[in-house]
């Protein structure tokens, strides 16, 4: 009686936790792209517009999904980021534009 119990209860998590799922899954599948490109766009800010030290900027971007490459091109003013299989580009635009992501 109490197993029978358990796995109805189960189910129904189980039941529920798939309709969440499946009404949140264009925000889910637009997760990974976040990631990179929020590190991205956030990292160039801090370097080029704020005119921040990498080190300092590296620590205001952290996330806990770590991210699987960065490269940061000084002389283009350009980051790109990898994590979760993603990878976008960020790049310095000037003074008065700042920072945009590159399509």
């Amino acid at each position: 009686m109490k197993r029978r119990i358990v796995l109805i209860i189960l189910s129904m998590l189980l039941v529920g936790l798939f309709g969440w799922g499946w009404q949140e899954r264009v925000a889910l599948r637009a997760f990974p792209d976040i990631i990179s490109a929020y590190t991205a766009k956030e990292y160039c800010s801090c370097r080029y517009v704020m005119r921040q030290p990498a080190d300092y900027c590296r620590g205001y971007v952290k996330q806990s999904v770590p991210i699987s490459d960065f490269l940061e091109t000084v002389e283009a003013k350009r980051i790109t980021v990898s994590g979760l299989g993603r990878s976008h580009s960020a790049r310095w635009m000037g003074e008065r534009e700042g920072c945009r992501l590159e399509p």
